[in-house]
């Protein structure tokens, strides 16, 4: 009985195992390719049939793509425009979650179904009225209209509310016991206890703001503003056709710094999605 039991969890133990393979491999390869890509001359980035490997490399697709879209640029602007965006959502996330989550005031159950429902409204749907209204007062084609309507984040106070929620309530009543009031109890108790859940919604932001290509498309006329997702399509001509080598050096040089980021605060990441520290 007991060796049928062990049996049993090791085969289901190998399904995961499989499983898990399997997906990973169909996640990756998207960028296996991409990299073949990225190092193949210009007669060998597409080819028939699967080719994981090129016959020959052009490293030259590298400098190219770097002085083509000049990625330099790009990616300052993208850097300027992500870290602008989070810490004005961390301004205005941080306080109204603890607001949400601690405090007890009249229509904060009404305000916070409204948070709610704002999720409910994809990106696309407002980009034109705000558009329009970015234009009306004369700041189109600046870097205060790739950040001025993301200055807050429905998903962010939900967040961090969730989190903030699960915060001892005797904690707080301490710190109002040693005579600290309700901003220095969330600079000094709460923030660095929601660490965990700042941390994984930073990490969100740069990632979502950083691969924007919708409202740069709409705002940045300019190419001395560009980010990087814009910068990307000089590399797609109607003329000339696309650039496959060029496209693929581009696109790995650009998500590089996202994949470093997020290797580095993956373990706070999962930490602030779960609710918790993880163990050590």
């Amino acid at each position: 009985m007991r060796t049928t039991h062990r049996t049993r969890r090791l085969i289901g133990r190998s399904i995961q195992i499989v499983a898990v393979t399997v997906f990973a491999a169909i996640s990756v390869f998207p960028v296996v390719w991409m990299f073949r890509m990225s190092v193949s001359p210009a007669d060998e980035a597409v080819l028939d049939g699967l080719q994981l490997l090129p016959e020959s490399l052009d490293l030259g697709n590298f400098t190219r793509a770097w002085d083509q879209a000049n990625l330099g640029q790009a990616m300052l602007n993208g850097a300027l425009v992500t870290l602008g965006i989070l810490a004005a959502q961390l301004v205005t996330v941080i306080p109204a979650a603890y607001a949400f989550a601690k405090l007890r005031f009249r229509g904060r159950d009404a305000a916070f179904a409204i948070v709610l429902a704002c999720l409910l409204i994809p990106t696309q749907a407002i980009a034109l009225p705000l558009y329009l209204g970015i234009g009306s007062v004369g700041l189109a084609n600046t870097f205060a209209a790739l950040v001025l309507p993301f200055t807050t984040s429905a998903i962010g106070i939900f967040m961090l509310r969730q989190y903030m929620v699960t915060i001892p309530d005797a904690l707080l009543e301490a710190a109002k016991a040693d005579g600290l009031g309700v901003f220095s109890t969330l600079l000094r108790v709460v923030v660095p206890t929601s660490m965990p859940s700042i941390a994984a919604f930073s990490v969100l932001s740069i990632f979502t703001h950083w691969n924007d290509y919708l409202w740069p498309l709409l705002v940045a006329r300019d190419s001395s503003l560009y980010t990087p997702p814009l910068a990307l399509s000089v590399f797609q001509q109607a003329e000339t056709g696309t650039s496959y080598g060029e496209l693929a050096a581009a696109a790995l040089l650009v998500t590089l710094p996202i994949v470093v980021l997020f290797i580095v605060a993956q373990r706070k990441f999962v930490s602030g999605i779960a609710g918790g520290e993880l163990p050590g």
